[in-house]
C-alpha cells in the first residue's frame, strides 16, 4: 500500500512540474504541453486506480481474517467428508481419495484423523505430536516425528479448521484473491506463500477458501514446487462441541508391522 501511494505523490508532483519542464527545455509549443500533462494525467489516473484496488483488496482480507478469528475462538471440534486429489506432474495423473476428516482443540493440544474410505482403507491421525498412517489391506503404521517442528506442523494442520486468522502472517505472506461459489458456498481465496526457505523447499504456495459466512476453510490447494499438488474438498462440516476419543486411536491388529521411514 505504501509503494502504490508513493507512486501516486510522484505522479502528482510530475503533473506539476510540466511547467519548469518545458521552460526548461524550450519548448514552447502548447500543443506539445497538452498532449503531454494529458499522458500525464492519464498516467497518474492508472495509479490512482491501482492505490484504490490495493486499499479494496486489504479491506476484504482484513475482513477475511476477522471472521477467521472470530471462528477460532469458538472453535471446539469438527468433522466433514473429503475428496482428496493428489495430482503428480510427471506422470500427468490424479489420485484421488475421500473419507471424513475430524479435528479438535483437546487440552491445548491439536489432534486430527482422516478415515479414507475409497479407493482403500487407510487411516491418518495427528495426535501427541506424532503422524501415524495406517493401511489395512498391508497391515503396516508409517509413524512420523516433526520434532522441533511441531509448532510449524500444528499450524499447518489447522489452516482453516480452528486457527486465528491473523496468526497467519506469522508463517505465510497472505493475499486476498477473490470471492467465488465453491460447491454452493460464497467463500472467499486467499494466497498463502511461506516465509521460510525451509518450507518452501516442500510447499510454493496454498490456496484457501473460506467460507465468507462461517469462516471455516471448504476447499484447500497445496502447490509443490515441482508442480504437484493437493486438491482437498470439504462438504458437509459439523462444527460440534465433542468428539469421542476413539476416532483419533488407530484399530489395529496383533500383528500390525510399524515403521518410522525417518529412522
Amino acid at each position: 500500500m505504501k509503494v502504490a501511494a508513493k507512486a501516486l505523490l510522484f505522479g502528482f508532483l510530475a503533473l506539476a512540474l510540466v511547467p519548469s519542464h518545458f521552460a526548461t527545455a524550450q519548448m514552447g509549443d502548447a500543443c506539445v504541453r497538452i498532449a503531454y500533462v494529458y499522458r500525464t494525467m492519464h498516467w497518474v489516473s492508472h495509479l490512482r486506480n491501482a492505490y484504490q484496488g490495493v486499499v479494496g483488496e486489504s479491506k476484504e482480507l482484513e475482513r477475511v481474517l476477522a471472521q477467521m478469528d472470530a471462528s477460532a475462538k469458538t472453535f471446539k471440534a469438527i468433522e466433514a467428508d473429503v475428496i482428496w486429489d493428489q495430482f503428480q506432474k510427471v506422470i500427468n495423473e490424479t489420485d484421488t481419495e475421500q473419507g471424513k476428516i475430524y479435528c479438535r482443540r483437546e487440552n491445548g493440544e491439536i489432534q486430527m484423523a482422516v478415515d479414507f474410505t475409497a479407493p482403500d482403507k487407510k487411516y491418518v491421525i495427528y495426535s501427541g505430536g506424532k503422524v501415524q498412517v495406517y493401511q489395512p489391506k498391508i497391515d503396516q503404521v508409517n509413524e512420523y516425528l516433526p520434532g522441533k517442528n511441531r509448532g510449524e506442523v500444528e499450524s499447518f494442520l489447522v489452516l482453516g479448521f480452528g486457527g486465528s486468522g491473523h496468526d497467519l502472517y506469522k508463517s505465510y505472506g497472505v493475499r486476498f484473491v477473490k470471492t467465488e461459489t465453491v460447491a454452493g458456498v460464497a467463500a472467499d481465496e486467499l494466497e498463502l506463500i511461506p516465509k521460510s526457505d525451509r518450507l518452501r523447499n516442500n510447499i510454493a504456495r496454498i490456496l484457501l477458501w473460506i467460507d465468507s459466512a462461517k469462516g471455516v476453510m471448504v476447499q484447500q490447494q497445496l502447490f509443490e514446487p515441482g508442480g504437484d499438488y493437493r486438491l482437498a474438498k470439504y462438504s458437509d462440516i459439523k462444527s460440534v462441541s465433542k468428539l469421542p476419543d476413539n476416532i483419533f486411536k488407530l484399530k489395529t491388529t496383533a500383528k500390525t508391522k510399524f515403521v518410522s521411514p525417518q529412522d
